[in-house]
């Protein structure tokens, strides 16, 4: 008897979540949602653990709010931005300072940071550091924001990923559209901040002495306010999907604005926000190179393959309840993706 595409579907999921399943188990990784979402707009979800350890134990469920991290970059920030691109609010090539004219405003002649272009920050090709400890500087928002654009920032020999390029970002959205990051419009299934309780818990935070539960894990997101370019965004598993299905269907953004996101650029593993198909990216090596992705440091990911109209994410709270776990998440973030993908090639090829 034949089965249909959704149980196809169904199975390709379960196999791919394997490899989840001992770091359950054990409680290394309290707990993980794995979907896909197909260009059709098939779906299918595989969810497993506790969405919290500690104080007490409460089950995961499809329903649950994930601390998304890192995919703020690329689900809030970049497609907000882009947005602003092709209303003719600023063009990529055009410096921070467009948006944001105090800048170092003391330094006006001299300053690295006014030479910076919207498309250095969003490909990451600047000379600003990974990240700096700015919650320790103190928690007025505005006036961490104001410290972050007057800071001369100790530049680094190469370019790397950094979280400084895109609060920046951040703040030019706020300045260009009048309105703080957590007013503008998100898709379904997508918000700053979430309810605690349908919020997975991440981190016993030291320093804000609780366990963290709707309220953002980075702790300068937290400083700015909750929402920051950079993290800040919570989402479900169908709000993710829900996003990559916009994305792979061309509804969610312009064409112009996805042949941004999809093209390499200067720096060929990455975009215009996004991380492009490399020999050691976390999207593993069966996917096709056009493909796209990100990861967030609470452990979440997401991936879209354009060329065979699928997108998966893995969703888990890897830091709960402390970040020094020692799980392996890059490796299994390849296994899931790989075998996503063989999977899938199983049916069509």
């Amino acid at each position: 008897m034949s089965i249909s595409f959704s149980e196809i579907l169904d199975n390709l999921v379960k196999d791919a979540f394997l490899p989840m399943d001992s770091f359950i188990s054990e409680h290394k990784i309290p707990c993980a949602s794995l979907g896909v979402v197909t260009r059709e707009g098939k779906q299918a979800f595989h969810f497993s653990g506790y969405a919290q350890l500690i104080p007490e134990k409460e089950r995961l469920t499809r329903h649950h709010w994930f601390d998304l991290a890192s995919l703020t970059k690329v689900m809030a920030t970049t497609p907000a931005l882009l947005k602003l691109v092709d209303n003719g609010f600023i063009d990529l090539d055009s410096p921070l300072t467009e948006a944001i004219p105090d800048l170092r405003q003391y330094e006006v002649n001299t300053a690295y940071e006014r030479g910076l272009t919207f498309r250095d920050c969003l490909t990451h090709n600047t000379e600003l550091p990974a990240v700096e400890p700015l919650y320790t500087y103190g928690d007025d928002p505005n006036r961490l924001r104001h410290f972050i654009l007057q800071n001369p920032w100790k530049r680094v020999s190469v370019p790397v990923y950094s979280d400084i390029n895109f609060i920046l970002i951040g703040i030019a959205i706020e300045r260009l559209t009048g309105l703080p990051l957590r007013a503008l419009a998100l898709p379904p299934g997508l918000t700053y901040g979430a309810s605690p309780d349908l919020a997975v818990a991440t981190e016993n935070c030291v320093f804000r002495h609780h366990v963290l539960k709707g309220e953002v894990h980075d702790e300068n997101a937290w400083a700015l306010g909750g929402a920051a370019g950079h993290a800040g965004l919570f989402g479900t598993i169908e709000g993710v999907l829900h996003f990559a299905y916009s994305l792979l269907t061309g509804e969610g953004a312009s064409d112009k604005a996805i042949r941004a996101m999809r093209q390499r650029s200067a720096n060929p593993k990455r975009s215009i926000g996004w991380e492009c198909k490399s020999d050691n990216w976390a999207g593993g090596q069966a996917c096709s190179g056009q493909t796209i992705g990100h990861t967030g440091f609470t452990g979440t990911g997401l991936w879209i393959d354009f060329q065979r109209g699928i997108a998966w994410t893995l969703l888990t709270n890897r830091v709960h309840p402390t970040r020094f776990s020692g799980v392996p998440m890059q490796s299994i973030r390849k296994q899931v993706s790989d075998r996503i993908i063989e999977g899938w090639d199983k049916v069509y090829l």
